[in-house]
């Protein structure tokens, strides 16, 4: 079922929900004007948080922007029908995708170019009941390169351009005055177009970019909204590890020892299921 919280006075969100890959959806209501981020899966994902909205007497939509172009952030626009902002890279890829006529022989191709995965064709087929001619894909109408300004009324949401490995149109949306910052997926590794794969100074730099902003609450696409404490406690280890395969290299075990040091771990005490994975993610972004 879906979860539906206010987390500050003029932010309200519908939780991910991982069944089907549904991202977070968020509305920064201000005076005048309310924010969307993102539109969701699927008219269904978008019709959700729209009813939640309306049921709490939140001023409608007036605006949409989002983070990046995969489907589930993206394949809801068309139910909003409103002026949508978008990161220049995002435009043209969503461009592309609304020329499409969409069925299950679309999707397949898409899968054997490495344009979308296996498990995203599965996610499709729950999230649409099977009937993937329901997609509809509209391309946004407000495009800009690296940062643009939402005035809502007694607050701003700036929007900046990171890229990053998960999606190279990857923004991030920071509602100033409530010193909240909506990260998209952009600290996640990349999904398509070969093995999963963290490019170690990319990673760096979007955690120099993220830790500039100084936000108090953080929030990602298919998590929870933490605090900057918890935020930089969980990320940290991270950019450890990143910063051990700038040191070693190719080496995953040196990587490994080192990291198990740094982070103060018994000598028989299993170094944490996350951490083991991502080392792998950064080996293979080492490859040429």
């Amino acid at each position: 079922m879906p979860e539906f919280e206010r987390i500050s006075e003029h932010i309200y969100m519908m939780h991910a929900e991982h069944d089907t890959d549904r991202p977070m959806l968020a509305a920064v209501v201000g005076h005048s004007r309310t924010l969307l981020i993102d539109g969701g899966n699927s008219s269904a994902h978008a019709a959700a948080f729209r009813d939640y909205l309306e049921k709490e007497g939140v001023r409608p939509p007036d605006v949409m922007v989002l983070t990046h172009h995969h489907w589930d952030h993206s394949f809801g626009l068309a139910e909003w029908s409103l002026p949508t902002i978008a990161q220049k890279k995002t435009a043209e890829i969503l461009r592309g995708f609304a020329e499409l006529e969409w069925n299950a022989d679309t999707v397949g191709r898409l899968v054997a170019e490495s344009v979308i995965s296996e498990r995203t064709k599965n996610d499709m087929l729950a999230e649409y009941g099977g009937d993937l001619t329901r997609i509809r894909v509209e391309e946004p109408n407000i495009v800009f390169e690296r940062f643009i300004d939402v005035h809502l009324g007694g607050l701003t949401c700036e929007i900046r351009y990171v890229g990053g490995d998960h999606a190279e149109d990857s923004c991030v949306v920071y509602v100033k005055e409530e010193g909240t910052l909506f990260l998209g997926d952009a600290l996640a590794q990349s999904v398509y177009g070969g093995p999963m794969k963290y490019t170690t100074g990319k990673f760096l730099a979007l955690l120099d970019t993220v830790f500039a902003y100084g936000a108090n609450v953080l929030v990602e696409s298919h998590g929870r909204p933490v605090s900057r404490e918890e935020f930089y406690g969980d990320v940290r280890r991270y950019e450890l590890l990143a910063r051990q395969v700038l040191r070693h290299g190719r080496n995953p075990e040196a990587v490994e020892t080192d990291l198990r040091s740094e982070l103060g771990l018994a000598e028989n005490e299993a170094l944490p299921e996350d951490l083991a994975e991502a080392i792998g993610y950064f080996m293979n972004g080492l490859e040429k």
